[in-house]
């Protein structure tokens, strides 16, 4: 990973977690859209960004903690600490 220093959060993560498909999970129940998508490093889900109408990943962080994402988008390689405000590329 490049930016230093990181927080423990990203610096705890060994294996990232890749998004399964390419939709985010709450949108499509409910035949929303989305822009960017994230992906939850603790549980997998993948879920739209906070430039997305319904700003699933925010809504994910508070409700379940889980402080670490990454893009989930084609090209882009970086992960954010919700609890921390941190962002590192990789």
């Amino acid at each position: 990973m490049a930016n230093s220093p990181l927080c423990n959060h990203i610096e705890a993560i060994t294996r990232l977690k890749h998004p399964q498909e390419y939709v985010c999970e709450e949108c499509i129940k409910t035949g929303d859209t989305w822009l960017h998508l994230r992906t939850c490093q603790t549980c997998g889900a993948t879920l739209c960004c906070d430039s997305s109408p319904n700003m699933h990943m925010t809504k994910h962080y508070h409700a379940t903690q889980h402080p670490v994402v990454i893009s989930a988008e084609p090209g882009e390689r970086w992960l954010y600490c919700y609890a921390d405000d941190a962002f590192a590329e990789y």
